[in-house]
C-alpha cells in the first residue's frame, strides 16, 4: 500500500511554505501532494511539465492536486490511484482552521483508501505566534500528531522557544519535536517514519517523568501475552462507544493467540482500523498500546486489557 502522509498546523505556520519546497526541491521523492483547502497552491509555471484536470506533473518528479471538500479528496485519491506508477508517498495537507481528525478517519474507513497507509500526521506550529493559538484548534491538531515541527525559530529567542516547546510537550508526550526555519526539514524526519506501522520496531510509547497538561494524558501498556481477538474486539468497542469523545488517539501493536503477524491498531476517536501486518518472526510476540485523550482512567483500562488475555493452554 501507498504511505500517506497527513500535514496540518494552525493557519500561517508554515505549511504551504513546506509544500512548495517538497514540489519544487529535487529531493529525489516522488510525492503526490494533495491541497486539502480552498486556495492555489504557489508553483511556478516552468515547473509545470503538463496538466491533467487537477493533477499536475512537476518536473521533480512529485505531483500536485488540489481538493476542497472530503468528497474531493476521494475523488483525487481514486484518480492518483490509477496512476500510482508516478509515485511513491501521499501528503495530504489539510486546512489551517480544521481539526484534522475527519481527514485521518478517512483513511481507516473509506474504501478507495484501503489502497493506501496512513503513514503519520505531522503538526507545524508557528513559534512566533503559537501563544495565542494553543487554546485553539492549535491543541487538537497538537495532540493527535506523530510528528511535531516548531517552525519560524529564527524569529523566537531561545528562553522563549524553550517555553514554547514545554508547551507542547505537555499536550503530547510522545511526538518527536523538530524545530525549522522557513519549513526547512530533513524529508526523511516526516515521511515513511512508519508511526502506524509494525515494520519500523517498536511505537514511541510514552516516556515517564514528563508533565501533562491536566486534562491531557497519555498512557502505555506493555503485555508479554496474547489477547483473544474476539474478547479484545468486543472490549475496544465498548471503550469507544463509551469513551470516544475523549479518546483522540490509540495506537498499538497487537498479538493474537493464534496469529503469526503482528496487528497494527489505530484509532481516531470512534473511529478504529485493525490490520495485519508482517510475521513476528523469531520475536517474541507482545502488545504494545498508546491511549491519548482525556480523562484516561489507568487502571480501569489495564481491567479492561487484561481480561481480553487469551486463556493458557492446559
Amino acid at each position: 500500500m501507498i504511505p500517506v502522509t497527513i500535514l496540518t498546523g494552525f493557519m500561517g505556520a508554515g505549511k504551504t511554505t513546506l509544500l512548495n519546497y517538497i514540489l519544487t526541491e529535487k529531493h529525489g521523492h516522488r510525492i503526490a501532494v494533495i491541497e486539502n483547502e480552498f486556495g492555489d497552491i504557489n508553483i511556478d509555471s516552468e515547473l509545470v511539465l503538463s496538466a491533467d484536470e487537477e493533477i499536475f506533473e512537476l518536473t521533480n518528479g512529485c505531483v500536485c492536486c488540489v481538493a476542497t471538500a472530503r468528497a474531493d479528496l476521494l475523488r483525487i485519491l481514486d484518480k492518483l490511484l490509477a496512476r500510482r506508477e508516478k509515485y511513491d508517498h501521499i501528503l495530504v495537507e489539510t486546512s489551517g482552521a480544521a481539526d484534522p481528525t475527519p481527514v485521518a478517519q478517512t483513511f481507516f474507513v473509506d474504501p478507495v483508501a484501503s489502497q493506501v497507509s496512513l503513514d503519520a500526521i505531522v503538526t507545524l506550529v508557528d513559534a512566533r505566534h503559537a501563544a495565542a493559538h494553543l487554546d485553539h484548534h492549535a491543541v487538537d491538531q497538537i495532540v493527535i500528531a506523530d510528528r511535531i515541527i516548531l517552525n519560524k525559530v529564527d524569529l523566537v529567542a531561545d528562553d522563549e522557544l524553550g517555553r514554547l516547546e514545554a508547551q507542547v510537550r505537555r499536550l503530547n508526550a510522545t511526538a518527536p519535536i523538530l524545530r525549522s526555519s522557513h519549513a526547512r526539514v530533513d524529508l526523511e524526519n516526516i515521511l515513511g517514519i512508519g508511526a502506524f506501522s509494525a515494520q519500523r520496531g517498536e511505537l514511541a510509547l510514552d516516556v515517564q517523568g514528563r508533565a501533562h497538561d491536566p486534562d491531557l494524558e497519555s498512557v502505555s501498556f506493555v503485555y508479554q501475552k496474547e489477547f483473544s481477538r474476539e474478547k479484545f474486539e468486543q472490549w475496544l468497542k465498548r471503550l469507544l462507544d463509551e469513551k470516544g469523545d475523549d479518546l483522540y488517539r490509540l495506537k498499538g501493536i497487537v498479538a493474537f493467540a493464534g496469529e503469526p503477524r503482528r496487528y497494527v491498531l489505530q484509532a481516531v476517536h470512534r473511529i478504529t482500523d485493525l490490520k495485519p501486518a508482517d510475521a513476528w518472526g523469531a520475536e517474541k510476540p507482545a502488545t504494545r498500546l498508546v491511549f491519548i485523550g482525556r480523562a484516561l482512567d489507568r487502571a480501569a483500562l489495564d481491567a479492561g486489557l487484561s481480561g481480553c488475555l487469551a486463556a493458557l493452554s492446559p
